[in-house]
């Protein structure tokens, strides 16, 4: 999931308004990477383009992927093209980890999340995102979705101790967003005709929803979770 066109040109605050899932990854990423110290290595498993490697200019950024997700990216910036359940590289030799939005593409996420363990140090810090309630992308290369339950379940048998699980958004921005997602099926031919009057009819309300988010406290609606946790330092 990345920002691409008109949405990563948005004004922040329109931006953080109506992109809620993406905003809350990228500012959780910001926030990681200043709490790595400066010059540790760090793994991104699962890096696709590595279009957060920014975050980490002070530190040795290693972007692993297997380069199949789309055919339209640029690979060109990973460390290594390789499969996340077997990841070329020594035990303990990461001082932090980032898994983004990739848990869904992956046959056997439960051994690429043991092997991300692996290679952390002992109390190395995991940075994960992953969609609950999301359009398939990437297909074929689309398998799962996840509850809070599911991620804690994984987390914890691949050696991690979860600090904290927060879903991203709850009903009625999931709402706005699905309204959004209605305009993909204006575009092209002409069917490009209904595109303004469908956006006259789903942008409003797209905009408000969200004003009501707190009402669903539970967040058991929700696009998608991040979570932080860390190696178990004993086995």
């Amino acid at each position: 999931m990345k920002y691409t066109g008109l949405a990563y040109r948005l004004p922040r605050v329109l931006r953080r308004h109506v992109l809620h899932f993406e905003d809350e990854i990228e500012t959780a990423v910001e926030a990681f990477a200043r709490a790595i110290p400066r010059g540790a290595p760090v793994l991104d498993a699962g890096a696709g383009e590595a279009r957060h490697a920014a975050y980490f200019r002070d530190h040795r950024y290693c972007g692993v992927d297997l380069g199949v997700g789309d055919k339209t990216w640029d690979y060109s910036r990973l460390a290594a093209v390789a499969d996340l359940t077997a990841l070329p590289f020594r035990s303990e030799v990461f001082q932090g980890a980032l898994h983004i939005v990739t848990m869904e593409h992956l046959k056997e996420p439960g051994c690429a999340l043991a092997e991300i363990a692996r290679t952390l140090v002992p109390g190395g810090p995991l940075l994960l995102a992953a969609p609950h309630e999301w359009e398939v992308h990437q297909a074929p290369y689309d398998y799962f979705r996840y509850t809070r339950y599911g991620l804690t379940y994984l987390l914890e048998k691949a050696g991690f101790e979860v600090k904290e699980l927060r879903a991203c958004g709850g009903y009625f921005r999931l709402l706005a967003r699905r309204l959004l997602n209605a305009l993909q099926f204006f575009a092209g031919g002409i069917r490009w005709l209904g595109f303004v009057p469908a956006a006259i009819l789903v942008v409003p309300p797209a905009l408000i929803l969200p004003l009501f988010d707190g009402l669903d406290r539970d967040r058991n609606f929700t696009l998608g979770y991040i979570c932080t946790a860390r190696k178990r330092r004993s086995a």
